[in-house]
């Protein structure tokens, strides 16, 4: 497979760093630990409990750094795998668990693209199906930053919506860390960078914004997903939800890019749009 880093022009450099992104992390989280390798993975070793903003910080930044450190995607990558391979056990069922199967760290991968399609559609304009297939590409270009298994990878968007819902109805389960991070979501305050404009979304009239992030959580998450949770939603919660994405659809491209995207890729995008300018001075320089 193809290792080339992102740049600009890809649908990645658009997306992967705005700070909306956060509005599908929990969901996200959800989805990953209900495989059971996950699930066991993240119970023994993850932070989430104790320092759920720093861990979800730490994530944030790798993800950029796949996306808009250029030659340095590959090498996050590389990190990312020698950090998780001694990450291993027997989860609370007895079944034999390793932070790097193959199935498991592409599952995890995976979500990632599932949740770009649903942060669109119910938080901006949602992809046609012709985006859907060039980010389903970039997808599998990522997935080669990250090594994960080619084999464990769909070949095109087609079989990746069979795999995903293969994956829910025969592999996942309500696993008792998917249950706890719900949980734990909870009582969690809004993201302490998030900016103003957004923080204000977060916490709306009557609802804390642990609830709200909860709120934003399950809503978002599958409907095959929440019933295998045994999560309750109804169709006035489905409204409230639309309306709150109408509105963060609507300020999202109002935003100064600075306040729009999270620190690395907004000096990413800053730092490619000034050698942009340079390039086009030097040539006009020699036209002359």
């Amino acid at each position: 497979m193809n290792v080339e880093p992102f740049g600009p022009g890809s649908m990645h450099w658009d997306t992967a760093g705005e700070y909306r992104n956060l509005l599908v992390a929990g969901s996200a989280l959800v989805l990953q630990t209900m495989h059971p390798a996950v699930g066991a993975a993240v119970a023994e070793h993850s932070t989430y409990k104790d320092d759920p903003w720093g861990r979800l910080e730490r994530t944030l930044a790798s993800v950029q750094k796949w996306v808009y450190a250029g030659p340095g995607g590959p090498a996050e990558g590389q990190r990312l795998r020698e950090l998780h391979k001694p990450i291993s056990g027997v989860d609370e069922r007895g079944r034999h668990y390793h932070a790097l199967n193959g199935e498991a760290w592409a599952w995890v991968h995976l979500t990632l693209f599932e949740r770009f399609i649903a942060l669109n559609r119910y938080f901006g304009t949602p992809f046609t199906r012709e985006q859907e297939k060039r980010l389903y590409a970039e997808s599998r270009q990522l997935g080669a930053i990250l090594r994960v298994p080619e084999r464990e990878l769909p070949d095109d968007l087609e079989a990746f919506w069979r795999y995903f819902d293969d994956m829910v109805a025969e592999r996942l389960e309500a696993h008792p860390t998917a249950l706890d991070v719900l949980s734990v979501m909870r009582g969690t305050p809004a993201p302490p960078g998030l900016p103003a404009p957004l923080r204000r979304l977060w916490t709306p009239v009557g609802a804390g914004a642990g609830e709200f992030n909860y709120f934003i959580t399950v809503g978002t998450l599958p409907s095959a997903v929440r019933r295998k949770l045994g999560l309750r939603w109804t169709a006035r919660e489905e409204r409230r939800l639309r309306h709150l994405g109408h509105a963060v659809a609507m300020l999202t491209p109002r935003l100064p890019e600075r306040l729009r995207y999270m620190p690395i890729a907004y000096h990413a995008r800053k730092a490619a749009r000034g050698s942009r300018r340079v390039e086009r001075l030097s040539s006009a320089a020699r036209s002359a």
